[in-house]
């Protein structure tokens, strides 16, 4: 059969036709960078713009731009720009919300379990073992059956920035017994303002925001915030002269990143990631970042006349022995508290008395270096 094209030419053709297609489907295709608008969220703090919890939510939503590519933005705000700060959970759980960056431990009214799932002595428990107990022993799961089973909410939570450890407190006159402090009106978060309720002190929770004028004006005799640094910028050293340092309420305390479970859902599995990696990190960051700020801050406070006092071994102890009876006491009548409290025992009974054992105790060489610097005695 005669051919009509030559088969040279009709080569050519094919090879020409097909790269014309080809480039310009290329020129027409998306580009990755522009194939996807990014997801955009709306997230609330529970913080006022200037605290120091705040720098740890804008650390953590930063993370997630980065990490995500910019895929996944959020838009943070501080505290109030939508809902009041003990309201956002709900609004996550309704969507009025995408996110929140705040803490169990303001809805307690709701799910008592929040107290040992956010702060406390923990069964003698550090920043790094409680840690290792959310993400190795069982926490962050048992956090997810605590909003999900037990109050129905439409949520997901990953704990995040730790805030500690904290003081017991500013006041506006000195302690140096028990018995000063009885007949007080203190304002203090969580467990610790149960426990020192039952310790004869009148204990209330209030946002940070309200702190300082409810000194004023005397509805309050004292008050623990967070720390050095958060607690300057608050004014705290302004209304009251005497800080107190430890605190047994919360030597260890985190917050938490909550989600809108169906917002969370329909993210694909590497934006999941994301996230929880860069609250793992953001965790870590913020930590040292605490620590270094409230270091500078206490030393500024020093300088101009505060003093940074000792909570007596006396007050401390009572601290502890009630707030033992009354994590018992809610064990024994609630068996998702009684779950949280096993968990954690079970964790600290294996790590913290090897660390105790096996570890070089931090008093014995920090004290080697600096005990002519340490300024709390």
């Amino acid at each position: 059969m005669r051919r009509l094209i030559p088969l040279r030419i009709a080569i050519v053709v094919t090879l020409v036709v097909a790269l014309s297609a080809f480039l310009v489907g290329s020129y027409f295709a998306p580009t990755p960078a522009t194939a996807q608008a990014p997801i955009r969220w709306k997230v609330q703090s529970a913080w006022p713009p200037t605290s120091i919890v705040q720098d740890a939510a804008k650390l953590l939503v930063e993370m997630i731009d980065k990490t995500s590519g910019g895929r996944l933005k959020m838009d943070l705000l501080p505290a109030g720009a939508v809902v009041p700060a003990f309201e956002i959970q709900d609004a996550v759980n309704r969507g009025v919300l995408d996110a929140g960056h705040t803490t169990p431990g303001y809805i307690i009214g709701k799910l008592q379990a929040f107290i040992p799932l956010t702060h406390g002595p923990l069964f003698g428990m550090d920043f790094i073992d409680y840690f290792g107990w959310y993400w190795e022993g069982g926490g962050h799961e048992l956090l997810q059956e605590a909003y999900q089973k037990h109050l129905k909410m439409n949520v997901v939570s990953i704990q995040v920035h730790p805030e500690g450890p904290q003081a017991m407190g500013w006041f506006k006159k000195e302690i140096r017994k028990f018995d000063d402090i009885k007949g007080m009106k203190y304002r203090i978060y969580g467990i610790g303002a149960e426990t020192y309720g039952k310790l004869g002190i009148s204990a209330v929770t209030i946002p940070g925001g309200e702190i300082v004028p409810a000194l004023e004006r005397g509805v309050i005799d004292g008050a623990e915030w967070i720390n050095c640094y958060d607690d300057k910028i608050l004014g705290l050293d302004k209304v009251a002269k005497f800080h107190y340092v430890p605190g047994m309420h919360e030597p260890v305390t985190v917050g938490e990143f909550i989600m809108n479970k169906a917002k969370y859902d329909a993210l694909p599995a590497d934006l999941k990631e994301v996230i929880k990696t860069a609250a793992q990190a953001a965790y870590w960051m913020h930590f040292v970042r605490f620590q270094e700020k409230t270091a500078k801050a206490c030393a500024e406070l020093i300088a101009q006349g505060i003093k940074i006092i000792k909570t007596t071994d006396e007050l401390n102890n009572r601290f502890l022995k009630v707030f033992d009876e009354i994590q018992g006491g809610y064990g024994a009548k609630d068996p998702f508290y009684k779950k949280v409290l096993d968990s954690q025992q079970k964790y600290a009974g294996l790590i913290v008395p090897y660390r105790l054992s096996y570890w070089p105790p931090y008093n014995f060489i920090g004290e080697h270096y600096w005990k002519e610097k340490i300024w709390l005695k």
